[in-house]
């Protein structure tokens, strides 16, 4: 199979689809890899890199578009790429594997559906109980990097409180309200816990909350989350980190505009969620270049692609749980590969104009296709 990726153009975003390792990977399997001119660069990887792996370096993206068979990238595909796929070519054969979050995104949505191709979500791909593989690493990366995100926007530089995390010998450390106590608020926890911060966790689940309890022990307080105990917890925060997530649906709004009159003057809110349609409700994307805003004296933190500001380790990360189905998809051709793993199956999302997320096509407003009738043998 002749497998491209491409330089990611979405703002400030320096990840990529495939590493040198991976391409060294596909081609010991037979298969060709294309890949756009400086696709690497914001990992590290030179185009000699690439060819030394067996790839044929490309200079434009169009070209890989028109007549590659399978695309692998990382962020959503912009409205200029969407213009490329469907045609030349493979055309309507073509298979794209990424991130897509289409259900806060119906201009993406509407677009690849008219392309005619088929579009399987990093997101949805399902793990066993219940688990979401390809999302957990850029997860751990983004819960991460939400406390580091949420510190310097505390500073008063930044238009924060002023505040730091940590504390000094004879002063009060920060507090941080973490919203969703899954990988996202696991992660956020670890590094918050590690400033020295008072971290508090809110989650519905009672087996979460037991988990997080029993690992952090005292360091950080958990609490259900209600909307009274959600009202209270951000309204004594310094730093508050929405991290919750409903699998291919938009996100929540949990923290309403009403609870920042509530707020402490300068505090931070960190959405995580943003990908998904954020989970407060005076939340919209945000880039790196220009990655906050002020409502009612609450600074907003949202940018949409956190990890690629960290591009090298996320992209091996990513890499690691990506490969093997890429590897599927090549070797066996999609519909087989699907057929065999319905793990891989849950991330189906769009196939030849038919929408077969089932959560997307509610949001959205689709028909919905059922995976199995795609799959359902010629």
């Amino acid at each position: 199979m002749r497998v491209g990726t491409v330089r990611e153009i979405k703002n400030h975003e320096y990840r990529v689809g495939l590493t040198p390792e991976s391409v060294r990977e596909l081609a010991a399997h037979g298969h060709e890899v294309w890949v756009e001119t400086g696709a690497g660069l914001g990992i590290g990887a030179t185009d000699a890199d690439y060819e030394a792996a067996g790839a044929i370096i490309k200079m434009s993206a169009p070209a890989i578009y028109a007549d590659c068979e399978l695309i692998v990238k990382v962020k959503e595909p912009q409205p200029v790429e969407r213009k490329l796929m469907g045609q030349g070519e493979k055309g309507r054969d073509q298979v794209l594997f990424t991130y897509l979050h289409l259900s806060p995104d119906p201009e993406q949505a509407a677009d690849l559906i008219k392309s005619g191709i088929t579009a399987i979500a990093y997101e949805t791909v399902t793990g066993p109980n219940n688990s979401l593989p390809l999302l957990k690493p850029m997860s751990q990366v983004a819960g991460r990097m939400a406390v580091q995100a949420g510190a310097t926007a505390l500073e008063k530089e930044h238009g924060g409180r002023g505040v730091l995390l940590g504390g000094v010998p004879g002063v009060m450390p920060g507090r941080v309200v973490i919203i969703g106590g899954g990988v996202v608020g696991f992660n956020a926890a670890l590094v918050a816990v590690g400033m020295g911060a008072d971290v508090i966790i809110l989650d519905r689940d009672p087996d979460v909350l037991e988990r997080l309890s029993t690992h952090f022990e005292a360091r950080a307080k958990t609490r259900f989350a209600n909307r009274a105990n959600i009202a209270k917890s951000v309204a004594s925060a310094d730093l508050v980190i929405g991290a919750v997530l409903v699998p291919g649906a938009s996100a929540p709004k949990l923290v309403t505009r009403d609870m920042l009159a509530d707020m402490k003057p300068g505090a931070v809110l960190v959405d995580v969620a943003i990908d998904q349609g954020g989970c407060f409700e005076t939340s919209h994307p945000t880039t790196h270049s220009d990655p906050t805003f002020v409502v009612d004296g609450i600074v907003h933190y949202c940018v949409a692609n956190m990890p690629g500001a960290v591009a090298r380790t996320s992209t091996y990360a990513l890499n690691n749980v990506t490969l093997p189905h890429i590897l599927a998809i090549a070797d066996m051709g999609w519909k087989a590969a699907l057929r065999a793993n319905p793990y891989l199956a849950a991330g189906l999302n769009v196939h030849k104009g038919k929408v077969t997320c089932e959560v997307v096509a509610a949001e959205l407003g689709y028909e919905y296709t059922p995976v199995g009738k795609v799959l359902a043998k010629d």
